[in-house]
C-alpha cells in the first residue's frame, strides 16, 4: 500500500509541474511534513534556505525562472535521517524521492505560490 503513495507523489508532482494544480501535492506534502520536525512545506523552504539555498528557494517563490536543485543539495540540506523518515512514509526508496524533489520540487512551489509567497504560512505567526 506504500507504492501507491509513492506513486500519487510522483504523480502530483509531475501533474503540478506540468499543469499548475495545487490540491494534490500540497496536501500529500502537508500531511507528510507533519510528521517530521518540518511541521509543514514552509518548514521545508526554511531549511532548505537555512542550508544555503535562499537563492533557490527565492527563485521558486518569486517570479522568473526557477533555479533548479541537485539530489546532492537536497540531501545535504535535508540530512538522511529525515530523507529516510520522507520516505518511508511515502513508500519510496531514498534515492528515488530525491530524484522526484529534485525534478518537481521547484516547479510545484512556484505553482505554490502565484504571488510571490506561499500559499502556505512559511512558519508561526
Amino acid at each position: 500500500m506504500s507504492d501507491i503513495f509513492g506513486g500519487i507523489l510522483g504523480t502530483a508532482l509531475r501533474g503540478l509541474a506540468g499543469q499548475g494544480g495545487t490540491g494534490a501535492l500540497s496536501d500529500i506534502l502537508s500531511q507528510v511534513l507533519a510528521r517530521t520536525d518540518l511541521g509543514s512545506i514552509g518548514g521545508l523552504l526554511q531549511q532548505l534556505q537555512q542550508s544555503g539555498l535562499g537563492a533557490e528557494v527565492a527563485s521558486w517563490l518569486g517570479n522568473g525562472a526557477n533555479l533548479p536543485i541537485s539530489v546532492d543539495q537536497l540531501k545535504n540540506a535535508l540530512g538522511d535521517q529525515r530523507l529516510r523518515q520522507l520516505a518511508t512514509q511515502l513508500g519510496l526508496p531514498v534515492d528515488q524521492l530525491l530524484d522526484q524533489l529534485s525534478q518537481h520540487l521547484p516547479g510545484a512551489i512556484d505553482h505554490m505560490s502565484p504571488h510571490g509567497t506561499l500559499e502556505e504560512q512559511l512558519g508561526p505567526g
